[in-house]
């Protein structure tokens, strides 16, 4: 029996590199995109040492072309869009961007595989940022989406594409609502990566601070090659449905911060100070995601919470440093 293919959109990313190390042990072929493959370091694969095991090509993914010529080529079983303008921050600076990457580019995705009329699964990667603020008990699959800024409106916009492809088109095609999950492979754009990367170098002598914006912000955090996983086992199941990803619990960015700079030994408020240039034009106050259906349904569940990935990321950056 052939191997089966996978598609990854957005490979080079954090999930993009956890996704295709974990198919890679499946025993999958595994192809990978971004707008520039001869130009990308594609660094996050290197790191996971698998950069020579997974077939690398440019795609365009606001060009239908690009896409369907892709397609067309690699004859994939899976497709996972992970691709896109992923910062929530530069959401804001960059709108029109953020919006052609993820929902344009979802569109293309879809009508490409509408098209091809393949038997092609689809999973697309969606965010919890739809919710907006959520309640204590976190948002689930029902929950109503009132997004905050142009990263969640695109996210919104491009789940409701999904959703309309299966209802309408039969295509197999799932979103996960992920909330925030982290690890070593996040770029210093993000908040968690900046938070890990400062609190160590002051750890090692350096005499800089901290500058963060809202800090009474909640947010659920959960692991990053976790979740990974359950996207894999939404395409595996035998109905496409969409599920939130999320560890279920809560904590402020302050609670992020005081467990970072306590593994190092030190107290976050004589390093940390607060930068009204940092707040954002709109952002939610409090997060939260209920995932109980993927527990029922995929039997899925994740084992870190937000304490153990920030002592995971602070033990990485100093092995790195030291």
């Amino acid at each position: 029996m052939d191997k089966k293919k996978a598609l990854i959109c957005g490979v080079s990313g954090q999930d993009g590199a956890y996704l295709a190390h974990l198919l890679l042990n499946k025993g999958y072929e595994v192809f990978g995109t971004s707008r520039d493959a001869q130009m990308s370091s594609f660094s996050n694969l290197e790191q996971l040492g698998i950069r020579e095991k997974v077939m690398l090509d440019s795609m365009s993914l606001i060009d239908f072309r690009s896409v369907l010529q892709l397609l067309s080529k690699v004859k994939p079983h899976e497709i996972y869009n992970l691709a896109g303008q992923s910062s929530v921050g530069l959401s804001f600076e960059q709108p029109v961007e953020t919006h052609e990457s993820i929902s344009i580019g979802t569109l293309n995705l879809l009508e490409a595989v509408r098209f091809m009329g393949r038997p092609i699964r689809f999973y697309n990667a969606s965010s919890g940022e739809c919710f907006g603020e959520t309640s204590k008990n976190g948002a689930d699959e029902n929950s109503p989406m009132r997004p905050r800024s142009p990263y969640a409106v695109a996210k919104a916009a491009a789940y409701w594409q999904v959703a309309n492809y299966r209802d309408a088109y039969g295509v197999f095609a799932c979103s996960g609502l992920l909330f925030n999950h982290e690890s070593p492979l996040r770029p210093e754009r993000f908040v968690t990566k900046k938070i890990i990367s400062t609190a160590c170098r002051i750890a090692n002598g350096s005499e800089e601070k901290l500058k963060l914006g809202n800090l009474s912000i909640n947010r659920d955090w959960g692991w990053a090659p976790e979740y990974v996983e359950a996207m894999w086992k939404m395409l595996q199941m035998e109905r496409a449905e969409d599920y939130v990803i999320a560890t279920g619990s809560s904590a402020s960015l302050q609670d992020f911060v005081g467990v970072a700079f306590s593994c190092l030994g030190l107290n976050w408020e004589e390093h940390v100070v607060s930068d009204e240039s940092l707040l954002r034009p709109a952002d939610i106050h409090y997060g939260k995601g209920n995932p109980d259906k993927a527990k029922r349904v995929l039997g899925w569940s994740p084992k870190y919470r937000m304490n153990d990935v920030v002592k995971i990321m602070v033990d990485f950056e100093m092995s790195m440093v030291n």
